[in-house]
């Protein structure tokens, strides 16, 4: 290595960088059986492979001098050179890390996005440790259903923008808009609610029927719902998708809808809405069988004709909303929470309703 002068290096994101050749020391290049390391290998195959832009992170900063100077002897043109900052921890400076799992688990937001993902992979038997299962990698959020749009547009905008407010970019707009110059020279704080924010956004404008497409792989993972899939289950989907609206953050969300493809027999319940909503009202079985009466002449049983049912049936009885909805949706979902109940009865049907809301009374 040079032991005088200093390379100045043009960093298309860095700008002008120098470096002193005195502090630079000698290295292996190639091992004695013949094989060559790291720094000659990568030197031989840029140029072998006519790239034109070395862009890397900020990291690998302090091996550019040494590359340069295998290049000169070789007497290759050399490059452009391009360090990128790397994405800091949740509010630090610190590089991310996958090793660092536990130490991010104590950032409320993180173990939030966690443990939404952990609730999707025990309903699919994904396999959850650490080096595979963790919001630091990327893998994650293909598994528990993240648009790729979305992380795409979020991971851009951690080391670059356009202008002070605009955030929203199409894959086009990004390849028409980004340039190097842009980039950031620090590093970016991984920002949980930032990503959350993109991947609502995303879905919000995602075709109901792409999201269908989307969401049908863990439906079939799950066992829920066969391959191929009947025609008639795909409009179900899609009706309990466009019901649930905002409420499917993630593709894998789906899954909380389980109840809408269990056999009546299969269905679950939460013990605690029961009790609270069945056992603990004084008359609520009385009203709910009075109501399933009601259910069971209904024509056309959509949700516009069971919200007027069910207003027609509260006036009759003289009773406030609450003390027959919170019972109908527990009998006919075995849970307590939910999108709007008379969608949800649209959904299932008039024949699975009142087989749910039988099983209940049975109970």
């Amino acid at each position: 290595m040079p032991r005088a002068g200093e390379l100045i290096l043009d960093d298309l994101v860095r700008g002008e960088v120098r470096f002193q050749w005195a502090r630079e020391q000698d290295h292996v290049i190639q091992r004695t059986d013949g094989s060559c390391l790291y720094h000659l290998a990568t030197v031989v195959d840029d140029h072998a492979m006519e790239i034109s832009h070395v862009i890397r992170a900020e990291e690998h900063l302090s091996n550019t001098p040494r590359q340069v100077f295998i290049a000169q002897e070789l007497g290759y043109a050399l490059p452009r050179f391009a360090h990128l900052p790397y994405v800091a921890e949740p509010g630090s400076k610190h590089k991310l890390s996958k090793r660092k799992l536990e130490k991010y688990l104590k950032n409320r937001d993180f173990a939030q996005l966690k443990q939404h993902g952990q609730r999707i992979a025990d309903r699919l038997a994904l396999a959850t440790d650490a080096e595979s299962f963790n919001p630091v990698i990327v893998d994650f959020y293909e598994q528990i259903g993240f648009l790729p749009d979305a992380i795409l547009n979020y991971l851009l905008l951690l080391g670059w923008s356009l202008d002070a407010s605009r955030e929203n970019f199409t894959r086009a707009e990004m390849l028409e808009h980004f340039s190097l110059e842009r980039v950031n020279k620090g590093p970016a704080s991984f920002d949980v609610q930032k990503l959350l924010a993109f991947q609502d956004r995303a879905m919000r404008g995602y075709p109901i029927k792409q999201k269908v497409v989307l969401m049908l792989p863990y439906l079939q993972r799950a066992g829920l719902v066969p391959d191929p899939i009947p025609c008639e289950m795909g409009a179900t989907i899609k009706q309990i998708v466009e019901a649930a609206g905002d409420r499917i953050q993630v593709a894998g969300d789906i899954l909380d809808y389980a109840d809408f493809f269990l056999p009546s027999d299969q269905l679950p319940y939460d013990e605690k809405a029961v009790a609270k909503r069945l056992r603990k009202p004084e008359n609520a079985i009385e009203l709910l069988a009075k109501f399933r009466d009601r259910l069971a002449g209904l024509e056309p049983f959509d949700a516009e004709s069971l919200d007027k049912c069910m207003h027609q049936f509260v006036e009759d009885q003289q009773i406030k909303i609450g003390q027959i909805v919170h019972a109908v949706r527990v009998a006919t979902t075995g849970k307590s929470v939910g999108f709007g109940i008379f969608d949800t009865l649209a959904i299932l049907g008039r024949e699975r309703s009142l087989e749910r809301i039988d099983q209940t009374l049975q109970r």
